[in-house]
């Protein structure tokens, strides 16, 4: 199984706390650095969020092996072409490094304060099944048209093109709005905050669908919280520094039935039995970005299920 770190950006982290993290992970043998695509902080009351694909470009200049990506950059808010054209830039700077990470948008609140368009449900997925295809299509053909219910392009000739194709993430719980354009143009598809059980249901959902196109599997990954502690004392004060964070109790941290919270040793063990249900892949999501001790910690355990 990989490793990744995944950070909540819009939590007010700086560019300071970008680099020394990003640095963490390469040091620590991570595979890559995932962050949220959002510009309204769900947790924290002030710092605000850099934008999401500038800081991606930005730390792509300042490493020099791990992965870095979206998850997920929400169809709502760039046109395709746009987003497209962002995602080459980063990897004309870290070329086979940058990976897209795609959904439809969820939160309305965040959408009405910056003036992005919140469709009903139908509609967005509708249009990021039109962005999935628009965006593969201009990273893989010379010239084409498209005609779709909310995007016309004419003569579409999308240069300069990727080092190589970027690895192209649908995030989504295994239904058939988000299933269907991952099956068709997609490379890996990501599912959050699932417990093994609902991996697994949601893996075979996602096969079935793959079978019944013709095409071979696509790569499964997970996104969960995760809590490590090089011991019992470490991890209690982490929980205790995180649910300060979250403004709730201690006992209310870190006990949904996703949630990866223990020692080196029992993420290790949870992780497995991920492995088992057929992630291949997990982003963990890390909510501290002041703490760079966490990070070489999840280094040890990225180590172990490698």
């Amino acid at each position: 199984m990989r490793v990744c770190l995944m950070v909540e950006g819009q939590e007010g982290v700086t560019w300071e706390q970008w680099v020394a993290l990003a640095q963490a992970c390469e040091r620590s043998g991570l595979e890559g650095l995932f962050r949220s695509d959002h510009y309204t902080g769900f947790h924290s009351a002030h710092g605000g969020a850099l934008d999401c694909w500038a800081t991606l470009s930005a730390l792509a200049a300042v490493t020099d092996r791990i992965h870095l990506g979206s998850l997920v950059s929400p169809a709502t808010f760039r046109h395709p072409s746009v987003l497209a054209r962002m995602v080459v830039t980063a990897d004309q700077v870290a070329p086979g490094r940058i990976e897209l990470g795609i959904g439809a948008g969820w939160n309305e609140d965040e959408h009405v304060r910056h003036g992005f368009p919140f469709p009903p449900l139908a509609e967005r997925l509708e249009r990021f099944a039109e962005q999935v295809e628009i965006v593969h299509r201009q990273w893989t053909e010379d010239e084409f048209d498209f005609s779709g219910e909310h995007y016309e392009l004419r003569g579409s000739r999308a240069l300069p093109k990727p080092a190589s194709k970027p690895n192209m993430i649908v995030g989504g719980s295994a239904k058939a709005g988000t299933i269907e354009p991952a099956v068709r143009f997609a490379d890996e598809y990501n599912t959050v905050f699932a417990t093994a059980d609902e991996c697994r249901e949601r893996k075979r959902r996602l096969d079935e669908a793959c079978e019944r196109a013709g095409r071979e599997p696509l790569a499964f990954s997970l996104m969960t919280g995760c809590i490590v502690g090089s011991d019992r004392d470490d991890l209690d004060a982490r929980r205790g520094r995180l649910a300060e964070f979250l403004g709730r109790p201690v006992e209310e941290v870190g006990t949904g039935a996703a949630a990866i919270v223990g020692t080196v040793d029992e993420v290790v063990e949870r992780l497995r039995e991920l492995e088992q249900a057929g992630v291949e892949r997990v982003m963990l999501q890390h909510l501290l970005h002041e703490d760079v001790e966490m990070v070489e910690l999840l280094g040890d355990v990225a180590r172990a299920v490698a």
